[in-house]
């Protein structure tokens, strides 16, 4: 990196320095550029076309646009009479008018956190090229929305996707549209740009081609000493799970164990993060023999998994549990996908008679997929079939997932780190959440398939024509006591869709909580943080979740305590505490090495 430019240095000095920053950064441009041709020229299959299926949707789109003359028009004309008037106004704020009149403009998009920089509000020609884009992406959202009638289906394709292409077309993104990056450069002389694309290089390195952007500094964290850290040990493993149980911290534990079944979309310490965010860790200081699946990064090994075959781990897990602390049942708790297997697995167990299961807990996870949320989008026959071909070695690779996920909040987690680490060439401020964020897993071809198919594209267990092992199963076959958590302000488990698959599981007694927050921060929530809220309203016996908020009660703080109440209400009985491996023996310290296991991406 160049030495800084003192701030002493002469007028000649600094251009020369200026100058040299910019050929520094024009030569990385181009090695960018290589290298990112290179990564497609050394790609194994041919770029799609139409990768995400668009022109079905954008084309019924055109249909509709052609079909409603008369709406498009007074749209238009609305649109560009607000231009000009902004114009009008923006060009008295220039000329320095004392008095200039308030023009109320139509479908204004909001601001956000894009805009903070001063210069956005105070210079004239930055003000105007913010209200403009404004103004341009709200009428283009609006006439997406509702111009004409379409599908639901393809409405909600055709307007994810036109957001993420206006969000791309943020001028906050373009160097010399954005007041704070041109700043920037002129005080530092370009050293931002030159750190900014060496960064920009090490991320398209990193991705074989792909640009993968760092979203933290990824060498502040290592797993086991700064994240997964409850002491505990691996007590099995078989080739697709480890088995952790963790160290008690009370002297009686209750008698019946905790499972987690948790995704393996993410690794599982989300739910074991540090210390003060932990759930294991304080389901451990409340009293109970907490045990955990850690889900293997699968690659070629695992190309042979099934659903069914996840279904079959998770229940040898349930076994091994029961072997080690001699009890006859477990709680199960699971979040996200793993609870959508084990609705699975509970439908199937109860068809079979079988009580190894005395409770089952929900966190955000999907039972019907009538409403899945913006995930949705991404999701129908064809893509589903293109998934398949990104899958050719057996499992999907991590980056694939990764990207979705990005793309759901983009304006946070893409343009931003664009704009932080490769314009101003900020290195992103260590956070544990986005470690853990970034720390994706592959999937199984067969299972994510299944998931896909079955779930999102076909709704099979809503529509009680779901098949696993061999046998139909039916929400409504599910008969333990439910504990469900929805959160409300979910993008990826919609609260109400949640809340829908809570009712259909009508042979069981449901206790259906409302938490503030997203789909992490409502799940992830100590009491001690004293943060957000939730409500409960008895069991989800209301037609649609409006209906049940409208009955709720509403409580300050974390709903940990309001279910450790309900799981201490189901058995109180106490036994000694349990020292991890007792029976089974330790393969190994916690966090275990499946976790740990990473690739790079493909």
């Amino acid at each position: 990196m160049n030495d800084p430019v003192p701030a002493t240095a002469t007028l000649s000095e600094q251009g020369e320095a200026f100058a040299k920053n910019i050929a520094e950064a024009t030569e990385l441009s181009q090695q960018i550029w290589l290298r990112m041709m290179q990564g497609q020229m050394d790609a194994d299959a041919p770029a799609e076309a139409d990768p995400l299926n668009l022109a079905p949707s954008y084309g019924e789109l055109l249909r509709v646009l052609f079909d409603n003359p008369q709406q498009v028009a007074d749209a238009t004309l609305e649109y560009w009479q607000a231009q000009a008037a902004l114009m009008q106004q923006s060009t008295l704020k220039w000329l320095g008018a004392e008095s200039i009149p308030e023009v109320k403009l139509p479908h204004m998009a909001s601001a956000g956190k894009r805009f903070e920089h001063k210069q956005w509000q105070e210079n004239a020609l930055f003000e105007f090229v913010k209200q403009s884009y404004l103004l341009a992406s709200g009428a283009v959202q609006d006439a997406v929305h509702s111009v004409g009638e379409m599908a639901p289906k393809e409405r909600r394709k055709v307007d994810f996707y036109t957001r993420q292409f206006l969000e791309a077309m943020n001028p906050a993104n373009f160097f010399a549209l954005n007041p704070e990056v041109l700043e920037a450069t002129a005080a530092q002389k370009g050293e931002n740009l030159v750190r900014g694309l060496k960064m920009m290089l090490e991320d398209v390195e990193r991705g074989k081609g792909k640009l993968l952007i760092r979203q933290t500094d990824m060498t502040a964290f290592e797993v086991g000493r700064d994240v997964a850290i409850t002491p505990g040990s691996v007590i099995w493993q078989n080739e697709v799970l480890q088995l952790i149980q963790y160290a008690p911290a009370t002297e009686n534990v209750q008698k019946t164990p905790v499972l987690f079944i948790p995704p393996w979309i993410n690794k599982y310490y989300i739910l074991d993060l540090n210390p003060k965010k932990s759930l294991v860790k304080w389901l451990v200081e409340q009293g109970y023999t907490v045990f955990m699946i850690s889900w293997v990064n699968p690659d070629e090994a695992q190309k042979g998994e099934t659903w069914d075959s996840y279904m079959q781990a998770a229940l040898a897990a349930i076994d091994k549990v029961l072997a080690e602390t001699g009890v006859k049942s477990v709680n199960l708790a699971s979040y996200c996908i793993g609870g959508t297997l084990t609705g699975t697995l509970l439908a199937w167990l109860n068809k079979k008679g079988d009580k190894r299961v005395a409770s089952a807990t929900f966190f955000t996870s999907q039972l019907d997929f009538e409403d899945a949320g913006d995930l949705q989008v991404f999701v129908d026959e064809q893509t589903v079939q293109l998934v398949d071909g990104q899958m050719e070695k057996g499992y999907l690779p991590a980056s694939a997932m990764a990207n979705a996920f990005n793309m759901l909040r983009s304006n946070d987690l893409i343009w931003s780190y664009v704009v932080n680490n490769y314009m101003l060439g900020k290195e992103p401020f260590p956070f544990d959440l986005l470690y853990w964020n970034a720390d994706s897993t592959a999937m199984p071809a067969h299972v994510h398939h299944f998931y896909l198919e079955q779930f999102y594209t076909r709704n099979n267990f809503a529509k009680d024509t779901l098949v696993v092992q061999s046998s139909p199963v039916l929400l409504a076959d599910i008969t333990v006591p439910v504990y469900h958590v929805a959160s409300k302000e979910d993008h990826i488990a919609p609260a109400h869709s949640v809340y829908r698959g809570a009712r259909m599981m009508s042979h069981a007694a449901v206790r259906f909580v409302l938490a503030g927050s997203g789909h992490i921060a409502g799940v992830v929530n100590p009491p001690a943080a004293g943060k957000y809220q939730f409500w409960s309203n008895g069991d989800a016996a209301a037609e649609g979740l409006e209906g049940w908020l409208a009955g709720a009660t509403e409580t300050p703080g974390s709903w940990w305590g309001d279910w450790d109440g309900w799981l201490k209400g189901l058995s109180a009985q106490q036994v000694p505490a349990r020292v991890p491996g007792a029976v089974l023996g330790v393969v190994e310290a916690a966090p275990g090495s499946f976790v740990k296991r990473r690739f790079d991406v493909s």
